[in-house]
Formats: structure tokens, sequence, C-alpha cells
């Protein structure tokens, strides 16, 4: 590592892998209750289960992102980070805040608002933790060499901080309320977390290919662009059926439609700039994840997103098995997978090593995306099926969810591949090092300006 501060970095990935597992673990505790409807109902009921699934993966997704700021950040400006003593303390207050709210919900104590459940200091706790991340990466920056990279990236944490407010606003109309809950839920994972994980790829795309940075900035802010301008009034495909005026149909059909633009944008830059780098680095897990990323966004996000975002085939398909598909794919491939690469990228040089059990990680890879792929592929499945038989037939919800029993198992058993990938990812990544870093290796290579 160039700078000391960037060793702040590792306790938001140790905690993020370990948040990791709860929520997949949970993820197949509530998997299990769809194939087996009866489990853990008078334990731990689905609603609790679902509860910690969704929120684990909010906040060990949100882990990773600060990590990866804190140690990207001190390289793009070129100084350390303002106070690491602030970043430890951000860090556990959101550790403490996540264990509350995980512990509340085991014992039935919970807002009640889907996604948002978390009680209210809870709320008010990540509203601290936001405020001091951007102070103390906000100084950093701003006492430091400024980048696109930088610029983008805390473009991307202000709007985090700025549309989690709305998490705390329960308006009493419930129109009015999912009205402004899209605020979090939708400019958050299709408007502001794009623009963070744009410039993490475009740190490690630098980093890896040593392209100059003047093309991958030139990358970076079309990227950019194209996701601001589609992902704001994308917005609108969610209030076709909540209560909204219904020119949000047109709106949010023809914006949400184009959505499918950034994330083609990345795999092209992504897959461009490795070609014209040609440069052979020695993290070839880390270059697998990053180029796998941006083909998991761009098929999760993207394709999976444009299948049913459409007003006239939203109104057949919202709510069925065919948004949890979407849903999936498109968080692991756009949000999971950049933070696991950053990570893998990362961990080498703050544990002093070569590239450590390279092969391990790879086959990591490969599990996670193929159980992931897998799951979604059947929960597509599924889900056509149930739009056949509960919108168009109109069996009941619960005639129609025993009627596809088969493809919850298959989701299933794929859920179980995903943990195994997961727990081979951890070890790689936190496990033996057996050979230690050569002197010539000691700081990271720089591309040349």
């Amino acid at each position: 590592m160039k700078y000391a501060s960037q060793r702040v970095a590792y306790v938001y990935f140790a905690g993020a892998m370990a948040l990791f597992v709860v929520q997949l673990l949970f993820g197949l505790l509530a998997a299990t209750v769809y194939a087996v409807p009866n489990f853990l109902a008078e334990t731990l009921p689905f609603n609790i289960l679902r509860m910690v699934h969704t929120n684990g993966l909010v906040v060990w997704l949100l882990m990773g992102f600060f990590g990866a700021a804190y140690y990207l950040v001190p390289e793009e400006a070129e100084r350390e980070i303002t106070s690491p003593l602030a970043a430890y303390i951000q860090f556990a207050i959101l550790l403490v805040g996540a264990l509350g709210a995980v512990g509340g919900y085991l014992i039935g104590i919970h807002g009640g608002r889907e996604f948002l459940e978390q009680p209210l200091w809870v709320k008010w706790g990540i509203v601290a933790v936001a405020l001091i991340f951007l102070f103390n990466i906000g100084t950093t920056i701003l006492r430091g060499r400024r980048t696109a990279i930088t610029s983008v990236l805390m473009l991307g944490m202000v709007g985090i901080a700025v549309f989690w407010l709305f998490a705390i606003w329960n308006p009493s109309n419930i129109a009015v309320d999912k009205l402004y809950w899209w605020y979090v839920i939708h400019l958050w994972v299709e408007g502001v977390w794009e623009l963070v994980m744009a410039s993490i790829l475009a740190f490690l795309v630098i980093k890896m290919t040593g392209v100059d940075r003047e093309v991958v900035e030139k990358w970076l802010y079309g990227i950019v662009g194209l996701a601001l301008f589609s992902g704001l009034l994308g917005t609108g495909h969610h209030y076709y059926w909540i209560g909204a005026p219904g020119y949000w149909q047109p709106i949010g059909s023809f914006f949400s439609a184009l959505e499918i633009a950034p994330f083609f944008a990345m795999v092209v830059f992504a897959f461009t700039m490795v070609w014209r780098g040609r440069r052979d680095h020695p993290n070839k897990a880390a270059m697998l994840w990053s180029l796998g990323c941006t083909v998991g966004a761009f098929f999760g996000a993207g394709v999976w997103g444009f299948l049913h975002t459409l007003h006239w085939v939203n109104f057949y398909t919202h709510g069925t098995q065919i948004t949890a598909a979407h849903g999936h794919l498109a968080f692991f491939g756009a949000y999971s997978m950049i933070n696991l690469a950053i990570i893998t990228y990362a961990m080498p040089y703050m544990r002093g090593a070569q590239p450590y059990n390279q092969v391990l990680n790879m086959w990591s890879f490969w599990l996670l995306t193929s159980g992931v792929v897998f799951m979604t592929v059947t929960l597509t499945f599924g889900g056509v099926v149930q739009v056949h038989l509960q919108r168009v037939m109109g069996m009941t919800y619960m005639e129609a969810q025993e009627q596809i029993q088969l493809f919850f198992w298959m989701r299933l058993g794929a859920g179980f591949v995903v943990f195994i990938g997961a727990l081979l990812f951890i070890w790689s990544i936190f496990g033996p090092i057996r050979v230690e870093r050569p002197a010539h290796m000691t700081a990271e290579p720089q591309p040349a300006e």
C-alpha cells in the first residue's frame, strides 16, 4: 500500500463479508420457506427472514462501498485520509446499527415499511455515518489531487446520503408514501449506486490495464451521463400502479427502457480497456470479477430489467417471481461483484502478499455466478408460469404457488451453490498466505499519466 490510512478499508471489507454470509444464510432459510411453506413458521416467520436477507444485502454493499472509497481515495487524492479514527468510529456506528436492527427483527421489532424496516434510531445512525463519511472523504479530496474518479464517487455518495433522508419521512397517505419510498429504493440502486460502481470500476481498470487516465475518464463521464439521464425519470416504472398520475406510464416505459444503455456502455468500456491495455496484471481474479461485474450488471439490471419494465408488460408481471429473478441477478451482477472485485484487488496489498489463492478465488467466481444465473433462470420460468396461472387464468396466489414448487426447489439448490461459493471467496481472501510479497511489489504499479 502507498498510504497507511488505506488500511482502514480492511475492517470495512471484513465487516462486509461477515454480513454477506448472514445475508446469504437468511436467504437460504427464506428460499426453504418457498419450497416447504411451514418451515420455521412459528419460530422465524417468512417476513422476518426476508427482512434480514434484504437489509443484510444493503448494509454489506454499503460497507463495501465505504471500504472501497477509503482504499482508492488516498491513491487518487495522493494524500492520507483526513481522519482514520473517524472512519473507524463510522464503521462502529454502522455495525452497531446493523446488529441492533437485525436483533430487533428477530424478536419482532421493526418499522414495517418494506426494505426500510429499520428502527428510527438506526436510520438516524445511518445519517450520522453518512455525515462522517462525507466529511472525511470530502476533505481528503479537497486537500489533495482531484480526479474524475473521486468526483463521480463523491457525487454518488452524496446522492446516497440525500436520498436516504426519504427513508426517515413516512407519509400517512400510502400513495404518497410509495411515491417517495421509491426515491430511496430506486434512486439508490438504479441511480447513485451506479455512479459509485462506475467510479470503482474505472479505478480498477486504470490500475490493472495501464490505459491512460484521460481515456478512462472520458468513458466514465459518458457512462455517468447515461445513468443519470435514464435512471432519474426511469423511476417512473415504479409509479405505474401506486396511484400516481397516468403520465408516468409512458415516461417510465421510455426512460427505464434506456436504463440498459449505461450497463451496455460499461461492458464495452471494460473489455475495450483490457484489450487496449494488453497488460498482464498478476491479480487475474480481480480482473475476472471486474469484467464479470459489467456482464452481470448488463444482463441482470439491463436485460432482465427491460423484460418487464414496459407498462403493458408490467401490468401482468409486477410482484411475481419475474421481479425476484431480476432483483437477484441485478444486485449480484452490478453491486456484489464490484465489491468482490475491489476486495480481491485490494486485500493482497493490505496483507502485504502477492495475489494469493487465485485459483480458489476464481472457483468462487464461477460458483457464485453460475448459482445466481441458474437461480435467475429458474425464477424467470417460474414467474412466467405464475403470470399465466395467476394473472391470466385467475388462480389465487397460493394456488399458483403450488403449481411452481419445482422451480422453488431448483432455486433452493442454486442457493446452496451460491453459499458455498461465498465461503470459498472469503477463505481465498482472508485465508492463509503462503508466499510473501517480493520486494519489487511493495507498492502498486502506477500507469503512465
